[in-house]
């Protein structure tokens, strides 16, 4: 089965459709949703009700923290964040509200696992930023793969039946197999919020037959994202950063 998936849609409604299209006319059989649907950007209702269809249709979804940020006063995030968050409270509907925060936070099929952050402490929001983050969650669970999202940037880290990390930055568009002889982490990347110099769109795709992984990149409306944010009045900096990947 080929999977496709998604993480930190950051209600960028340009990104999040352009990768639908992008996985759908490379043969994508399921989707799979990483969480932070919404936050930053300018379309959170659209980006909610997207995922609520894809679930409904068979899709597997879990919460980020900007997802529970919605429901709580608790996540502490920095000022534009939060003025997002705050702005984003308006917007949903009780009903979508509700669909957030029900949302699992880990999720676990065949040996795949699906988190935001990382599975060792799901709610406690870490990010995975070196070989020792890694290890920490892969430890956590025996799955061979692990999927996450939430830094915003790909990455690729494996360890081995003695314990050796190696991890590395994959390069779009270009297959890797995810050896049985080691276990796998693989951060996706954002959809609506690259953070890594490259303003496309990331995410990926894997194949459960062949365990391959194939990172994809994908331009969309830019200018369009970016122009809905400040029509809403959100702050500047959320629409600059996304031409610049930041």
């Amino acid at each position: 089965m080929l999977l496709a998936l998604f993480a930190d849609v950051h209600a960028n409604r340009q990104a999040f459709s352009a990768c639908l299209d992008f996985a759908r006319a490379r043969g994508a059989e399921r989707i799979i949703c990483l969480g932070d649907y919404v936050g930053y950007g300018a379309d959170p209702e659209w980006a909610v009700e997207t995922v609520m269809d894809l679930v409904a249709k068979g899709a597997l979804a879990v919460r980020g923290n900007h997802d529970t940020a919605i429901g709580t006063s608790t996540e502490t995030m920095n000022a534009e964040a939060q003025a997002a968050i705050e702005w984003t409270r308006g917007r949903l509907s009780a009903p979508e509200r509700r669909f957030l925060a029900e949302l699992p936070l880990i999720l676990q099929e065949d040996d795949r696992v699906y988190v935001h952050s990382e599975a060792s402490t799901p709610a406690r929001w870490r990010y995975v930023l070196s070989t020792a983050d890694a290890g920490r969650s892969l430890l956590a669970t025996d799955a061979h793969v692990t999927f996450c999202g939430h830094i915003h940037k790909p990455a690729l880290y494996s360890i081995s039946v003695t314990g050796k990390m190696t991890s590395f930055v994959p390069t779009s568009g270009v297959s890797v197999q995810l050896l049985q002889g080691r276990r796998w982490l693989a951060v996706v990347g954002s959809v609506g919020q690259p953070r890594d110099g490259d303003p496309a769109a990331s995410f990926a795709m894997f194949d459960t037959s062949s365990r391959e992984i194939t990172y994809c990149r994908v331009p969309y409306d830019v200018d369009a994202a970016a122009r809905r944010i400040l029509e809403n009045g959100l702050p500047l900096w959320l629409a600059e950063r996304l031409s610049i990947g930041r």
